[in-house]
């Protein structure tokens, strides 16, 4: 028995050395296992903190569909282009012409019910990217033109009275009613994510009525009683102020050219006079090819960039003057005026001389910041001064 006894305290020493061994080694494998693979999933899936660039003095921007966006190789070309050049600002598309946003959020939008349009799978990276290089970000969101919430919700969009269903115009477009209100807060909830991205500025595009088709057909439902429509795209603007001010953001929204010389709301509801409380800064599309023959006595607007541009500008500097002493407020505050240029081939060949002669007649009514537009996002590097 001794000697049994002997050899089992011995076989049980053993097994408890071993069972300690094992017990002791199992945590730090699992632990070592554990964190390996968490370390992964959270590199995957971080993100670079969000940051927000000031808004450059003198703003020099181009334009990035977010079809660009969405593509390296074109993204980085544009990139580099502001690096090495004047330039120092983007303006990216949240929300285009299509209704497409350009982020996913099933919050906003079903992915799987997006037939066009494209997205920007890291746009807060990318973001995140530019802000390194000091690039100024602003985000375009196309407003009323929204084929796609016009097929999504048909009791807010432009109704036609001959047939009674969804108003479309030459091109086939569909557009929300500017009074309707419940698609007002949809359009904020997109600028509050879109400023949650990292973008700097929110751009509000297409902020108008209906212009082309056969407008004796539309039909406004959400018009509230005897309302015009300069009214009613006013109190679009004031509510968009009121619910995005809390931000920090700055605001921006984008007008006809002919706004800054016709004092009419043109039939669009647009003038100056009516954005100017709600936004930070006011950018007409004084592209010369968009304006009519004669225009100004010219037989060709496009053959005269710097005239028109020069006219244009003039014009929106003396009523925003005039707007500014009207309402007592201060008149040596810098001008909100920031325009949209053409650097495209529209009603004559647009290349380095007739874009930089819109650049310098912007420059010489006394204006500092202008942006380049470009659909096809081909930008005229020649017209550019270098870095």
């Amino acid at each position: 028995m001794e000697k049994f006894g002997g050899k089992h305290l011995v076989l049980t020493v053993i097994v408890m050395i071993i069972l300690c061994v094992v017990l002791f080694s199992l945590p730090v494998f699992l632990k070592s296992s554990y964190h390996s693979s968490l370390g992964n999933n959270l590199a995957e899936n971080a993100k670079p903190p969000v940051i927000h660039v000031p808004t450059p003095e003198s703003l020099k921007a181009l334009y990035m569909t977010a079809c660009v966006a969405g593509t390296p190789s074109w993204r980085e070309s544009l990139k580099n282009l502001i690096e090495k050049t004047e330039l120092n600002a983007v303006v990216i598309d949240i929300k285009d012409a299509t209704g497409t946003i350009s982020f996913s959020d099933e919050n906003l939008q079903d992915s799987g019910s997006v037939k066009i349009g494209c997205k920007v799978s890291d746009l807060q990276t990318y973001i995140a990217e530019l802000h390194k290089k000091d690039i100024y970000v602003i985000g375009r969101i196309s407003v009323f033109q929204d084929p796609y919430y016009t097929a999504l919700r048909p009791e807010l969009a432009v109704r036609s009275k001959s047939t009674g269903g969804i108003w479309k115009d030459r091109k086939g477009l569909s557009f929300i009613d500017v009074g309707a209100k419940p698609y007002w807060n949809y359009i904020v909830e997109i600028a509050k994510r879109s400023y949650e991205l990292g973008f700097d500025e929110l751009n509000f595009d297409y902020v108008r009525y209906p212009s082309d088709g056969v407008m004796e057909d539309t039909n406004y439902t959400w018009m509230t009683g005897t309302s015009t429509k300069p009214e009613m795209l006013e109190s679009f603007f004031k509510y968009l102020k009121d619910n995005l001010s809390e931000l920090g953001a700055k605001l921006s929204v984008d007008l006809f050219g002919m706004t800054t010389t016709v004092e009419s709301d043109m039939n669009i509801g647009q003038t100056l006079e009516g954005a100017f409380p709600y936004f930070d800064y006011v950018a007409p599309m004084v592209y010369p090819s968009h304006y009519p023959k004669t225009w100004n006595g010219f037989t060709n607007p496009a053959d005269h960039p710097y005239e028109v541009i020069k006219i244009a500008m003039a014009s929106s500097l003396v009523r925003e003057m005039t707007w500014r002493e009207t309402n007592n407020l201060a008149t040596s505050t810098p001008s909100k005026m920031r325009p949209w240029l053409q650097d495209f081939d529209l009603g004559a060949d647009y290349d380095a001389a007739k874009v930089r002669a819109q650049i310098q007649a912007t420059y010489d009514v006394g204006l500092t910041s202008w942006m380049l537009w470009s659909a096809a996002n081909r930008y005229t590097e020649s017209a550019l001064l270098p870095k």
